[in-house]
């Protein structure tokens, strides 16, 4: 019987193909890679609602990871022990988690303003199902949250942010332990500022409300035969149409500005817990 093929240089070890310890440890960098950016996909604020499936995320994580992982050296693999596995993927799926919900958090602002707003209006009842959190939410809130998406879309803010994320991978490499107060502290920070600035977008509609309010108060005093339901009401909201109207320029600037001061803090925030 004659030799094998390939017999002289290694028999069947010889053949040519992909090193399987080499293809495992590609995926497992690209999966370490894929995890910060993958977990701040699902807790962000577009990139996680509900109009995108599931199946983009993950094909968009994975695509960024495989980006990282050639711009960056992502430690073996073999290189972690059981435990110090878990940390690490528990630190990533943290990192990528708190830097969505900040994000998230700024966002909310004007799903803030927008009930205060329909509630001074008598417009609190016009509310449906938010698919994303799943409570009833007032149309005016669901509008603001439209009207921010489409002006953070405007001006590339999601390749933004996205460069934002990938660039923490710089200065903030898988593996290395961050500073996890100062990213609690970005957090309440966050959410400090989403109170203020839905203050300032609410407070010159809640204010014309008022004053609208007030001459119907004067009105109804002076001819009781006015009801405040059938009087009231009506002006109530035909007013708040109208100076939502006379507003959305002010307001589209008021968003833009909000989206700006949101990827602005998770920038100093990724920088933070890095730095200590």
């Amino acid at each position: 019987m004659g030799d094998l093929p390939f017999s002289g240089i290694g028999g069947v070890g010889a053949l040519p193909g992909v090193d399987l310890g080499f293809l495992l440890e590609l995926l497992a960098g690209i999966f370490l890679a894929s995890l910060r950016i993958g977990a701040f996909l699902i807790a962000s604020p577009f990139f996680g609602g509900s109009s995108t499936p599931i199946q983009v995320r993950v094909i968009l994580a994975v695509l960024l990871g495989v980006a990282v992982t050639n711009n960056i050296t992502v430690p073996d693999w073999e290189s972690f022990t059981a435990l110090t596995s878990v940390q690490v993927i528990i630190t990533e799926l943290a990192i990528g988690v708190a830097s969505g919900l900040i994000l998230t958090i700024w966002f909310s602002a004007v799903l803030l303003a927008g009930e205060k707003i329909a509630s001074s209006a008598g417009l609190g009842f016009a509310a449906q199902i938010d698919p994303d959190s799943g409570g009833q939410t007032p149309v005016i809130s669901k509008t603001f949250s439209l009207f921010l998406t489409v002006i953070f879309l405007s001006w590339n803010g999601h390749l933004v942010v996205l460069r934002a994320v990938a660039d923490s991978y710089q200065y903030l490499p898988v593996g290395v332990m961050p500073a996890f107060p100062v990213l609690v502290q970005g957090g309440i920070a966050a959410a400090g500022s989403m109170f203020f600035a839905a203050t300032i977008i609410m407070l010159p509609l809640t204010a014309f409300l008022l004053a609208i309010n007030l001459v119907i108060g004067v009105i109804t005093r002076s001819a009781p035969q006015l009801n405040l339901f059938s009087f009231g009401f009506p002006i109530s909201m035909l007013g708040i149409f109208v100076l939502l109207w006379l507003w959305v320029d002010v307001l589209g600037g008021a968003m833009d500005e909000l989206s700006h001061s949101a990827i602005e803090n998770i920038q100093f925030v990724l920088g933070a817990i890095a730095n200590g």
